[in-house]
């Protein structure tokens, strides 16, 4: 029987799903696991923030690389990997402009490595599909994992980080509860059918709230800052879990990874994270 959702059998997917396609119990447990870790280092280290980002880039972006290669790209994954590595650790002595120089060396190393790769003397093939590939794969992981980075560094550094957490595991929770319970009309159904508006209404609701909390309690900030936080992430969230769908659906996917069950890979889990980081950062940055 076929996944309409991914197009692939659904013999591959897990065993036990909910109505929203994931196997609840496992995911519950990984959850809880995941977000208890984060807290203690957030509460007791927070620089280890860095590390746990310098450990799931890498393996965030090999489940992408991996599958585009199944798929017939030819996408370097060693200058990126070593790219994502020197785009975190370079943020903490240079902040942005050093994410902003190792981005660029990533990219242009990129560029020479498929090239020699594919052999000098040999006409390229697919190079520019190839590269576009890489270079939104550069973004996508490591540059955006960055601005995760760049949260910690300040004073108040713990709770930036957790102002990013909070709307996202929450809108997550809204989107979840709500669509399962009450969702009818679909949002994206050529991408992602499962989703639906009600969800994204539910999304809104704990997302925003979530912002509210998190900037009045964790960086003693006025409440009204929550809402364009709130708002922004739910709205990145909502697209990153859809773009990945879309990319998935591309390669006739249903995940990018199995190493968490109940969530897929890493990646599976990191889809709204990443470009809610950068609108984080930003937000953070620019209202006082």
């Amino acid at each position: 029987m076929v996944d309409h959702d991914t197009g692939v059998d659904a013999a591959d997917s897990q065993p036990k799903q909910s109505r929203a396609g994931r196997n609840l119990p496992a995911a519950i447990a990984v959850g809880a696991v995941l977000a208890g870790i984060l807290v203690a280092v957030l509460l007791f280290a927070p620089r280890f923030w860095v590390l746990i980002l310098a450990v799931a880039t890498p393996i965030a972006t090999h489940e992408i690389t991996r599958r585009l290669r199944e798929a017939g790209y030819a996408v370097p994954f060693i200058p990126l990997a070593l790219g994502g590595q020197a785009m975190l650790w370079l943020s903490l002595p240079f902040g942005a402009r050093g994410v902003l120089g190792a981005f660029g060396a990533t990219v242009v190393i990129a560029m020479m490595w498929r090239l020699v790769d594919q052999g000098l003397n040999h006409a390229p093939v697919n190079y520019l599909r190839d590269m576009s590939a890489t270079v939104l794969i550069a973004v996508w992981v490591p540059l955006c994992m960055s601005f995760a980075a760049l949260l910690v560094f300040r004073d108040d550094g713990p709770g930036r980080v957790l102002c990013l957490l909070f709307p996202v595991v929450f809108s997550d929770i809204g989107g979840y509860a709500v669509g399962v319970l009450f969702g009818k009309h679909p949002m994206a159904p050529a991408i992602s059918p499962k989703k639906s508006w009600e969800g994204f209404a539910g999304s809104l609701v704990f997302g925003v709230a979530a912002a509210v909390f998190a900037v009045t309690m964790f960086l003693d900030r006025p409440w009204w800052v929550g809402l364009p936080l709130g708002l922004l992430l739910v709205l990145t969230g909502v697209f990153g879990d859809l773009i990945e769908s879309q990319v998935k659906r591309d390669l006739g996917i249903k995940d990018m990874g199995r190493l968490l069950p109940g969530h897929g890979g890493i990646m599976d889990r990191l889809d709204a994270l990443l470009p809610a980081a950068v609108m984080t950062w930003i937000v953070l940055t620019v209202l006082p």
